[in-house]
């Protein structure tokens, strides 16, 4: 092996190599291809940050270190020196002329090869799947949505409430709950929101929203579920459907046109049409439930009023349009039970979910919520819910009770339909599914 390549230099990563040209820097990164031609060899090394041609001359490094290049592989680690030079061909328009290089690592063979390879063989190599361009370009569009997330809501004097994973009760139903034994005092489960919580502190702070892990038992096989997903969730006081519908629009359109003016390398790598969400702006088209049942139905589907949207229906009222449709006012018998119900049609609630265009479907979940003291009570025994695991709930009710709205983001499928993705299994580093727990 070669000498300290790393004394070469500064130290630097691939994406800051146009602050160097002409100069000799030292990159530190993994093969991620190479090839030959003669007396030169051609090394592309990525870091995380980028990929780099680096170009290797024989005479110009002599034959020792020429050598080297024979012994590296896909993935093998190195530390590579050289000078930058400008080059609108090579990748990030920039290329090195090697000087020097020290081999960290030679990779064993790498399972993961330039053919096609089956679902499940990349799922089961899913930690090494993370490396290959099309999942880190995906990834690294979730790391924008996330930030863009923060950024709307810190720019908006929300306050960051963090929501308790372990929770004694059930939000969204107690058919999907994950359970384990709590000490002394029973079960505990694994929390389907952190809406409730969030009820909470939006008594305390106004404006508040929670942002983490939920999971569902859901046994669901479908493209868009997932048993452990994350999951923003905004709660403002004083607010009611239209403002969260306002509110929920905004958001959207603030964080898809974050990732389009952040992402554009990557939304091209993943060959996205960007022309496809470049309409998604405000205001978005508000269906009402009945309207919706309508536009089924003259679509050919046998939809049952009353029954919630099921993923197909949400496909087909959702492609009729060029950005988000919100679909308001749910009938009561398919909705949980701390949604308001509209006082003009009692067997409504006040609630909404945003169906990302082109098919696909529902991102967001959200409702006025139910702030008579009376009324919630009556909706847990009518949902034969326990009641004194919801004591403390029902104290935001006892207690200066207000007009409240809130709703959920699911941030995997939000990853899915930005990146135009077919499965929600690559939108997250390492999917639970009821299929799958490892890696």
């Amino acid at each position: 092996m070669s000498g300290p390549a790393e004394n070469h230099g500064v130290v630097t990563t691939i994406d800051s190599l146009s602050n160097f040209a002409d100069k000799s820097v030292t990159v530190r990164g993994w093969v991620y291809n190479k090839r030959s031609s003669g007396k030169i060899q051609f090394v592309l090394v990525r870091d995380g940050s980028g990929v780099v041609q680096c170009v290797v001359v024989k005479n110009t490094v002599g034959p020792e270190l020429f050598s080297l290049c024979d012994l590296l592989t896909q993935e093998s680690s190195l530390i590579v020196a050289g000078r930058v030079h400008k080059d609108d061909r090579a990748p990030g328009g920039y290329e090195m002329q090697v000087e020097d290089m020290k081999v960290v690592n030679v990779a064993k063979e790498y399972p993961i090869t330039p053919k096609e390879h089956g679902v499940e063989f990349l799922m089961d190599h899913r930690h090494l799947w993370l490396r290959s361009s099309h999942q880190h370009a995906i990834l690294r569009i979730r790391h924008q949505i996330i930030k863009a997330v923060r950024e709307f809501f810190d720019d908006r004097s929300f306050t960051l409430v963090d929501s308790p994973i372990l929770t004694p009760a059930s939000v969204e139903g107690t058919s999907t709950l994950f359970d384990t034994d709590y000490f002394d005092l029973g079960k505990a489960y694994l929390t389907q929101s952190g809406q409730l919580y969030a009820e909470a502190a939006a008594m305390a702070f106004g404006k508040v929203y929670c942002f983490g892990p939920t999971f569902r038992a859901e046994k669901s096989k479908t493209r868009r579920h997932l048993t452990e997903f994350w999951m923003v969730e905004p709660e403002v006081a004083w607010a009611d459907l239209n403002d969260d519908m306002d509110l929920a629009e905004e958001f959207i359109e603030y964080v898809v046109r974050s990732v389009l003016k952040k992402n554009e390398p990557e939304l091209k790598l993943l060959e996205r049409d960007v022309a496809k969400l470049q309409p998604v702006k405000r205001p978005f088209p508000r269906l009402h439930y009945d309207e919706a049942v309508d536009l089924l139905k003259k679509n050919g589907v046998d939809f049952q009023y009353g029954n919630d949207l099921g993923g197909a229906d949400e496909t087909i009222i959702s492609r009729q349009y060029d950005r988000p449709v919100m679909v308001h006012h749910y009938p009561a018998a398919c909705k949980a039970f701390y949604m308001k119900r509209d006082p003009e049609r009692p067997d409504l609630t006040l609630s909404v979910d945003v169906l990302a265009s082109e098919g696909y479907g529902e991102i967001i979940g959200g409702s006025q919520r139910e702030d008579d003291y009376d009324t919630l009570v009556k909706r847990l025994e009518e949902n034969n819910l326990p009641r004194p695991p919801f004591e403390w709930y029902l104290d935001l009710r006892r207690y200066g009770s207000v007009p409240h709205s809130g709703f959920g983001l699911g941030i995997e499928r939000t990853v899915a339909w930005i990146c135009g993705l077919e499965h929600v299994r690559e939108t997250i580093p390492f999917a639970r599914m009821i299929y799958r727990n490892t890696p």
